[in-house]
């Protein structure tokens, strides 16, 4: 298999020989990470339960954590999923990368869509499952929305969708999302929506795809799955708790697969997770962080907030120059928007990730903006 060097590897090469200013301490806005501290309950679960690591944990998770991760999906989407509806996973990046594997398997001229710009394990996914790619490209012109083709859908065996998005920052509305089931279920492909970044909304409280699924008189999520994950609410992408969730006929099916894979997750870490998906307070506390981050951000650059993520796709004239002098000058890192996408999307951009406390993203953003209104006045 011959996959696309990764993002981050990139922009290594790319300021590579490059010497920065070191008058100014290093910043890094170009992982999508939070720098919080993990709250302390969460701590105290993973203590409290280390002594089990005596025993082998099950592929299909603890009770415990299915039913925390349930009660999530009851309290924060009014869902009342069963537990053929739901697997935990090791995070969503190894379930994002297997699952298309084990769904296209026995066909033999798979197909994908995804957005583009993307995050590349959707195209490491799609190298591995030997499938072809069509593109849902995200731009100013559509307003970061991907755009139906019906002509690719009638091909298409697994279409992922992220929203709200990553780069972009783009949100889709319940209604888009109702036509995008509509749509899985009149050309029988997989829909599955990408929500790790759902429980970061900067005003009102974002519907789930399974909520639209449910609203179109497909409450049994035919065709339909979500994948969440702690790492960005919980500030806690240590513990690499995610799931995945929807249709019982497919997912019964997967958790075969699954025992195969060995990625269950150890049980302290189990434990520490349920007790994070249970929570929503801690999560109101990060978003407030991330409101506040991006305050500053209309404050110091002038631009409007998104409606989720912690993410700014910047527009700028040159985005391999901009990150080239922005490191130079004053030390700081991004990235680049064109390695995030093919086909010359995402040129133009570059992606900030405030992912730090207010101060620290104030002196980032000011050193941003220092570079970024002088090129903005040419």
């Amino acid at each position: 298999m011959q996959f696309e060097t990764y993002p981050f590897e990139k922009l290594n090469q790319l300021l590579e020989g490059i010497t920065p200013d070191t008058a100014y301490a290093p910043i890094s806005l170009t992982i999508g990470e939070p720098q919080f501290t993990t709250p302390q309950f969460i701590l105290d679960a993973l203590h409290g339960h280390s002594t089990l690591l005596n025993k082998y944990p099950k592929t299909e998770g603890e009770l415990v954590l299915r039913e925390g991760m349930l009660r999530y999906l009851d309290k924060r989407f009014g869902l009342t999923l069963e537990n053929s509806q739901i697997i935990p996973t090791f995070g969503t990046r190894e379930v994002l990368f297997n699952f298309p594997q084990f769904l296209l398997h026995e066909i033999e001229a798979p197909v994908m869509l995804f957005p583009n710009p993307f995050y590349q394990i959707y195209e490491g996914a799609a190298i591995a499952s030997r499938a072809e790619v069509i593109y849902l490209t995200l731009d100013r012109a559509n307003s970061f929305q991907p755009q139906i083709d019906k002509e690719a859908l009638r091909r298409a065996h697994l279409v992922i969708l992220n929203t709200p998005n990553n780069p972009t920052a783009s949100t889709m509305t319940m209604e888009a999302l109702q036509t995008w089931v509509k749509l899985a279920l009149e050309y029988d492909f997989v829909l599955l929506n990408d929500e790790c970044y759902i429980d970061l909304y900067l005003d009102q409280p974002l519907p789930s795809l399974l909520n639209a699924s449910i609203e179109v008189g497909n409450p049994a999520f035919k065709n339909i799955l979500t994948i969440n994950s702690v790492s960005k609410r919980s500030s806690a992408p240590g513990l690499r708790s995610g799931f995945i969730a929807g249709d019982a006929e497919i997912l019964t099916r997967y958790m075969t697969y699954r025992t195969y894979v060995g990625c269950a997750s150890p049980l302290p870490l189990q434990y520490a997770a349920a007790a994070a998906w249970e929570d929503q307070a801690h999560v109101e506390l990060f978003r407030q962080k991330y409101i506040r981050n991006f305050e500053v951000a209309k404050e110091v650059l002038g631009i409007e907030p998104p409606e989720a993520t912690f993410y700014i796709w910047l527009e700028v004239e040159d985005e391999l120059a901009f990150t080239q002098t922005l490191y130079q000058q004053f030390n700081l890192k991004v990235l680049p928007g064109s390695f995030l996408g093919r086909e010359g999307v995402g040129k133009g951009y570059v992606r900030l990730a405030l992912v730090y406390e207010e101060a620290l993203t104030r002196e980032a953003l000011e050193r941003i903006a220092m570079l970024y209104n002088t090129s903005k006045s040419k």
